[in-house]
């Protein structure tokens, strides 16, 4: 069982800069094509991106394609979520989970971790 713990989060002024890690443990972790979702007070959780095992593949949500960048270490066993221009909409507490596959929305693991806080003033 994979253990995933977030990082990173803040309070930032709109248009900064945020960057969030999250370190796996329990696992191969390079076996994993690896993902970041949002959740918003009173919204559904959303997917936001997903890298390949190898970190050649990325892909975003279109709300932050632009201005994240997803990357991974596999030898630190940690993804990345480089968060610039960030905006008021983009508050949220972010969570990373493994998906299910290259082409996948979906989280593999059922259980999240406590996720890290972002907050974009205006």
């Amino acid at each position: 069982q994979v253990q995933l713990v977030e990082s990173g989060g803040g309070l930032v002024q709109a248009g900064g800069s945020l960057r969030l890690s999250c370190a796996a443990s329990g696992r191969t972790f390079s076996s994993y094509v690896m993902g970041w979702f949002r959740q918003a007070p009173g919204k559904e959780r959303e997917f936001v991106a997903r890298i390949s095992w190898s970190g050649a593949w990325l892909y975003y949500a279109d709300s932050v394609k632009g201005r994240f960048t997803i990357s991974r270490d596999n030898a630190k066993n940690t993804v990345y979520l480089q968060m610039n221009s960030l905006k008021p909409e983009d508050t949220a507490v972010y969570y990373c989970n493994a998906l299910k596959s290259l082409d996948s929305y979906l989280p593999l693991f059922n259980s999240w971790g406590q996720g890290t806080q972002g907050t974009v003033s205006s």
